[in-house]
């Protein structure tokens, strides 16, 4: 029978804090969700509510889960745990503030990398998440109607 390691040198390495979701990143007081709710911008679609309240200090995220969304709270954690990992992910390009996500009911019937994908579309429609440039290696084509694009005319 194989034996499980015990402690100390022989056991699995812990995880990098470094990837991890520190404090300093976490909404957790009362007075600091109702602060953002109450003067934050607000941007929702139907898995997810998005509020933002901008600031200098770095981008700090609180989140809501009810019980309305799934009564149950392997469901609530694991929607937790994909909104909490996609904004991990996003935060070193976020602008600074306090995120507030609110889960909807149809967050529930989201699996993980779409609820990511909710939560980059509200930030980017939010303003809180600079757009990501085109795919591809050339310039974006120039509009002929502007002016400073227009083609050198040669004399004749």
């Amino acid at each position: 029978m194989p034996q499980l390691p015990s402690s100390g040198s022989d056991a699995l390495p812990a995880p990098s804090r470094l990837a991890g979701f520190p404090r300093s990143a976490r909404l957790c007081a009362k007075v600091d969700f109702d602060r953002v709710f109450k003067d934050g911008k607000r941007s929702s679609e139907p898995a997810l509510t998005l509020y933002w309240l901008q600031d200098p200090a770095p981008a700090r995220l609180g989140l809501a889960v009810s019980r309305r969304v799934d009564p149950r709270a392997v469901g609530r954690n694991r929607i937790k745990r994909a909104l909490r990992e996609g904004f991990r992910s996003m935060r070193q390009g976020l602008r600074g503030g306090a995120y507030v996500v609110v889960a909807r009911a149809e967050a529930a019937r989201i699996d993980g990398p779409g609820l990511r994908a909710a939560l980059a579309h509200r930030l980017l429609k939010l303003g809180a998440l600079p757009a990501v440039a085109g795919l591809g290696t050339m310039p974006p084509a120039a509009d002929p109607a502007d002016p400073a694009h227009a083609s050198p005319r040669t004399p004749s």
